[in-house]
């Protein structure tokens, strides 16, 4: 869908790792949650506003994680977020993390989310959202050419 990619940093806390000072495996996917967050920030979209306005959420339907080197205790992490497709009921996101010193690639996912209703059932993403990401993204678009 694009070619543009949204970076949010992370610094690894204490909190973050398990008892040997590497981020234990599942806060990868919080650091990844964190940062679709901004991105739809950036793109004006708030998700309790959107809760509130259209009365749908976006819940992960499917997460494909690859786990390539570990992120240590105090490191400073870049969390890269791509929108690679919208329709229907349907986001998906390609998202990787790398150390900020070295640009190492440390985790990598492919994260599809499925619009949803309050009551849990399938919903279309409302067009306003769909027209507010396009703009979003082509604007980066014609900023990079």
């Amino acid at each position: 869908m694009t070619h543009f990619t949204e970076s949010w940093p992370v610094r690894v806390y204490y909190e973050d790792t398990d008892h040997g000072g590497v981020v234990y495996y599942a806060n990868y996917l919080k650091f990844m949650e964190r940062a679709r967050s901004e991105f739809l920030r950036s793109a004006g979209l708030e998700l309790d506003d959107i809760e509130a306005e259209f009365g749908v959420m976006f819940a992960v339907r499917q997460a494909n994680v690859s786990y390539h080197a570990p992120a240590r205790f105090n490191e400073m992490l870049s969390v890269e977020s791509a929108l690679v497709e919208m329709r229907g009921a349907r986001i998906a996101f390609k998202q990787s993390i790398y150390r900020q010193s070295d640009r190492l690639l440390l985790t990598e996912a492919d994260i599809h989310l499925a619009c949803i209703g309050r009551e849990g059932n399938v919903a279309r993403i409302p067009k306003t959202i769909i027209e507010q990401l396009k703009t979003h993204l082509n604007k980066h678009e014609e900023s990079s050419s």
